[in-house]
């Protein structure tokens, strides 16, 4: 199903107006928060060594990451209801860049809550970033290229998160020190301090450099003048905008199925360093060579996530978003199955090959969450930015199961815990075939 545009709106053209360069730099924005993101997914595992932590409470960085997702994203909708999505955009990048800046205080406090808040106040700004950002590239153009655009801005998103992962293992995990957590919860008080002490000297630089770039991106933004004709203070009042947006089905079931979504993509992507590490150590590894040699799976996972971007953006052109989705969803299903089953290498080829599924899904269940909702798509992507907060709730649901350390039919925990992504894609492949199915077929919404 061939899709195309007519009128004056076209796929980066609105009024007849370019939007290529408006465009760009919003989808650099995209870029910095994928970096953000996916740097502090990897790094997870390095918070569990600094501070001798298990996987649940080392997760709680992933719940603190997400938490701002759902606190601020009806205050972002809110305020570019008010205001403008450039005013939102501005918000955003100012906060993040607050929040990246307060991990030096976090360093010295050399306390994992400070650096707890530190990720809070970040991902306030990136809700507000994503509140902001996804409808106005929404609004770029026509409403049938919405998806494209959505998932072309997702695509640099991909390549900002494949350069954090690479940071990550090349400079943080590479820089810290190479003792296990065994021999950590080994050292006397006086040796661990001196080790934290280094090891949180050489996590907290990113945060120092996306500060920079976000400060810059920041001032061009300002001065450039962005605007979008839909782009206006709402008259309505928010209550009958509510009330009109949640009498959707497609909406409520879409922002359901984008929080199974962001929860499975992130435990896919959290948990890979656990199962890559299991299998290598039964190999014969040291523990830090274990994770280590996880890592490149992980990144070798999210270049694959990037490259799958500019394919599907091209397979959306000829085939129907729901029905394409729903696809991808169901080789996911497949491949955690061999996840769950396999216990040597082939679990880990089945690991990464569904992050190269993932990759058009965010971008896709948001477009077609959005469809028909016009000018209320400011106030409708709060709900879709609030369900971002299932990269906290499902992955503390996985850690949990990996902490037991018990096995079912032979098969580890950490096998056994990937049994929650694989329900999170059932769901997203239900979302799918419905929305094809009331949008080409019965035209409900």
């Amino acid at each position: 199903m061939k899709t195309t545009y007519k009128g004056k709106n076209g796929l980066l053209v609105r009024n007849g107006v370019s939007m290529v360069v408006p465009f760009m730099l919003i989808t650099a924005c995209f870029a910095l928060w994928g970096f953000t993101n996916d740097m502090t997914t990897t790094i997870v595992s390095a918070f569990s060594k600094i501070f001798r932590m298990n996987a649940m409470e080392s997760g709680l960085v992933n719940v603190s990451n997400y938490f701002g997702y759902f606190i601020m994203a009806i205050p972002a909708a809110l305020f570019i209801r008010r205001f403008q999505f450039k005013a939102g955009v501005l918000m955003g990048l100012g906060i993040y860049a607050v929040g990246a800046l307060l991990f030096f205080p976090a360093k010295a406090f050399g306390t994992f809550p400070a650096f707890l808040l530190a990720y809070f106040v970040m991902t306030c700004g990136l809700a507000f970033l994503e509140t902001s950002c996804h409808p106005f590239v929404y609004s770029l153009g026509s409403e049938e290229g919405a998806i494209i655009r959505l998932n072309l801005a997702q695509a640099f998103n991909a390549l900002g998160a494949v350069i954090g992962m690479f940071v990550a293992h090349d400079y943080v995990q590479a820089g810290m020190s190479q003792l296990s957590k065994t021999e950590r919860m080994n050292l006397p008080l006086a040796q661990f301090n001196i080790v934290k002490d280094h090891d949180l000297g050489v996590l907290i630089q990113p945060y120092l450099f996306i500060s920079v770039l976000i400060i810059i991106l920041m001032i061009v933004i300002r001065i450039r003048r962005i605007k979008v004709d839909n782009d206006t203070r709402s008259r309505d009042t928010l209550r009958s905008n509510i009330r009109e947006i949640i009498s959707k089905k497609n909406y409520r079931e879409g922002v359901l199925a984008e929080f199974f979504y962001v929860g499975a993509q992130v435990a896919c992507w959290t948990y890979i360093i656990h199962y890559g590490a299991r299998i290598f150590v039964s190999e014969g590894m040291t523990e830090t060579m274990a994770e280590m040699e996880a890592q490149k799976y992980n990144i070798a996972a999210i270049i694959l996530f990037a490259a799958s971007r500019f394919v599907c953006s091209w397979l959306l052109k000829f085939f129907a978003p729901g029905r394409l989705l729903s696809f991808m969803a169901i080789i996911a299903i497949t491949a955690l199955g061999g996840v769950i089953l396999f216990t040597d290498r082939n679990g880990l080829y089945c690991l990464v090959l569904v992050s190269g599924c993932m990759s058009l899904m965010f971008s896709t269940i948001y477009g077609i969450t959005l469809r028909g909702l016009g000018k209320h798509v400011k106030l409708a992507s709060a709900g879709l930015t609030m369900s971002v907060f299932g990269g906290s709730v499902l992955p503390a649901i996985q850690a949990v199961i990996i902490d037991f350390d018990m096995t079912l039919f032979c098969l580890p925990a950490v096998n056994i815990s990937f049994v929650i992504p694989m329900i999170s894609f059932i769901v997203v492949a239900l979302y799918g075939h419905r929305a094809f199915v009331r949008y080409h077929i019965t035209h409900e919404t």
